[in-house]
């Protein structure tokens, strides 16, 4: 009797594991609307989304190890632990993870996870994917029919430091407080490859985050208008992204204001936003030196 109960016991557990990994996704997201009564303002709205968590990936852009800006730098790195709690609960309920630290994936270039991007299957996306290689990879640009400019101005690089600093490539691989699965997760940032694994695995919805959502966020090749244009359900984990911002360029608000009016900005003409409580029931990420109440 005590074998038959244990048996029965262990069934039990592996079915309501399976049960877990296997629930949808509820949560809301946020985009803006233009007001019918406002004037030609936006206003956010709210709306309850359920995805399969089967169809669903996560796409982390660009969170390297160090950048040439310092304060840029510093951000990522006290982004990067509350990012790799979110990205463990992710695994557990069953999202695919894609890691793309772009022009240093060759880093990888032996581990399971670099392999299982370049081991996809090729598939054909329903468009073509962007050819305009610019800033070392094939980069999407805005398209002036979809979308204004952006609403701050970050022609210096928007680095906030009060000391300039030159130009670099200061990062050789994704930041190690972010860890890799190589048992699960795979690493790209290319286009094409990154179609593969979404083909492959049928995802159909995509939540993105990282760094910096005014440059790479946007624009690279795994990135929002490349996801959206594809056809895919996108979302933008803003609690977990920041940009290049400088105060003392247009519109002249703080770092963080900035970052708020381009995820304003993308709620508003690309993909609506969500915050990290979606996948861990927990208050959204916040930057210890962000002075906003």
């Amino acid at each position: 009797m005590k074998i038959i109960r244990l048996a029965l016991a262990v069934l039990v557990t592996f079915f309501f594991a399976d049960m877990a990994h296997s629930a949808p996704l509820t949560f809301k997201s946020r985009s803006q609307s233009l007001s019918a009564t406002g004037g030609g303002k936006y206003k956010p709205v709210e709306t309850e989304v359920t995805w399969e968590a089967s169809k669903t990936a996560v796409v982390i852009v660009d969170m390297w190890d160090d950048h040439w800006c310092p304060n840029a730098a510093k951000r990522v790195a006290e982004m990067a632990k509350p990012m790799n709690e979110l990205l463990r609960l992710a695994r557990e309920k069953g999202l695919l993870i894609i890691h793309a630290p772009s022009s240093t994936v060759d880093f990888y270039k032996d581990t399971p996870a670099r392999k299982r991007a370049k081991g996809a299957p090729t598939a054909k996306p329903p468009v073509s994917l962007s050819k305009d290689v610019r800033w070392g990879t094939n980069w999407c640009w805005p398209n002036k029919s979809r979308e204004p400019d952006l609403p701050i101005d970050d022609t210096d690089m928007g680095c906030d430091c009060e000391e300039e600093y030159p130009i670099r490539e200061a990062w050789t691989r994704q930041i190690d407080l972010i860890e890799i699965d190589d048992e699960r997760d795979a690493i790209t940032d290319n286009g094409q490859e990154a179609y593969n694994l979404l083909a492959q695995h049928g995802i159909d919805n995509i939540i993105l985050m990282g760094v910096h959502l005014n440059m790479c966020v946007l624009g690279r090749p795994v990135g929002i208008r490349q996801m959206v244009t594809i056809g895919k359900n996108v979302v933008l984990m803003r609690d977990m992204t920041d940009t290049m911002y400088n105060p003392k360029k247009r519109p002249f608000v703080s770092h963080f204001a900035g970052t708020d009016l381009v995820v304003q900005h993308v709620e508003k003409f690309w993909c609506p936003s969500i915050t990290s409580t979606a996948l861990t029931g927990k208050s959204p990420f916040r930057f210890k030196n962000d002075p906003r109440k």
